[in-house]
């Protein structure tokens, strides 16, 4: 007797900015597939070129997925292989946006031109006594509000999507300098790519962590307790 063949494969999914373990039904067609790599990596279906690859290592594709009608299983895609994800057209996706600079014209202003405009950054801190233009003398420091959430702590931040649980771990608990440095911030690695940084923000660093898996909350929707790491599961009514 033949052993069976496996109805579904655990393998890599790998995009510009992005990496995870995941498993995927074989029956699952390329359309269906497309539309669940966009939660993974932030890439629109229709600029998706997805390709098989042996190793993330393996330039050479096995084979590309290129009918969105066909199954996955198609294709003969095997457990731990790996699916690169290329973005066509990087410039209307969230993260190509982040990176891709060849749509920015690049404008140039002078040093005194720009401090004679009334419409900058520097002249609203200047108007409003932000940063180095502040009033130090005789101001009373802001209190600092007292904050029990440990780093390290394993957490859950508050979503109103029903029976989606954003989980992580506390990496950071204190002021900023974004926010205009008022309150205190909580930094979170979430177990999944639905962050929005590294752990940095405006090119201060906080703490470190993989793209897209780093956010900043209030400490108010930050909830502590022994919660699990839990995988996005998709189920088959998802397919």
């Amino acid at each position: 007797m033949h052993a069976p063949k496996p109805s579904a494969v655990s393998i890599w999914v790998v995009s510009p900015d992005t990496r995870s373990e995941r498993k995927f039904d074989l029956h699952l067609t390329v359309g269906s597939l497309k539309d669940k790599l966009e939660l993974i990596t932030g890439v629109p279906p229709q600029n998706q070129r997805i390709t098989v690859h042996n190793s993330d290592s393996d330039n050479d594709p096995l084979a590309v997925l290129d009918d969105d009608a066909k199954p996955l299983g198609f294709y003969g895609v095997r457990d731990w292989q790996t699916l690169k994800v290329t973005d066509l057209n990087p410039s209307v996706s969230f993260t190509g946006q982040l990176t891709d600079v060849s749509q920015v014209d690049k404008f140039e202003l002078s040093s005194d031109a720009y401090a004679q405009r009334q419409d900058t950054v520097l002249a609203y801190k200047q108007r409003n006594k932000i940063g180095r233009f502040s009033e130090k003398e005789g101001t009373a420091p802001k209190p600092v509000v007292e904050v029990n959430i440990p780093i390290g702590s394993r957490c859950e931040v508050e979503t109103a999507e029903e029976n989606f649980h954003k989980r992580g771990t506390v990496r950071f608990v204190g002021p900023t300098k974004f926010g205009n440095g008022e309150g205190i911030w909580v930094g979170i690695e979430y177990d999944e790519p639905i962050g929005k940084n590294d752990g940095s923000v405006q090119g201060e660093r906080y703490f470190e962590c993989q793209p897209n898996f780093g956010v900043f909350v209030r400490p108010d929707r930050v909830k502590i307790g022994d919660y699990p790491v839990e995988e996005i599961e998709f189920s088959d009514e998802e397919m």
